[in-house]
């Protein structure tokens, strides 16, 4: 239950993030990243358990950036990507209540 009601100023990160996770290869990306153990994961890793080209896949790990979900580096050619677990825990927060 919440205290109390969600304020604009919390409302449009949580906004922004729900609405990256409506596509069903955003919100699987993401699990496939959070999952990792080492806790991070080259994007060349995931084309294949997606099953989307590697400009679909780019374009998602993209969305899920811009809305914080995600941090990424560049290491020579590739892009290494790690969820964000501070934002991760607030969506969880968010549905929880």
């Amino acid at each position: 239950m919440l205290v109390e009601p969600l304020g604009e100023r919390d409302a449009v990160p949580l906004a922004q993030a729900f609405a990256a996770l409506g596509d069903p290869a955003r919100l699987r990306l993401l699990s496939l990243i959070a999952s990792q153990p080492a806790g991070e994961v080259c994007a060349c890793d995931l084309v294949e358990p997606l099953g989307k080209s590697q400009p679909t896949v780019s374009h998602h790990l993209k969305v899920l950036y811009e809305a914080g979900l995600v941090e990424r580096d560049k290491r020579g050619s590739w892009v290494w990507y790690r969820a964000v677990p501070e934002r991760v825990a607030a969506l969880r927060e968010a549905l929880a209540a």
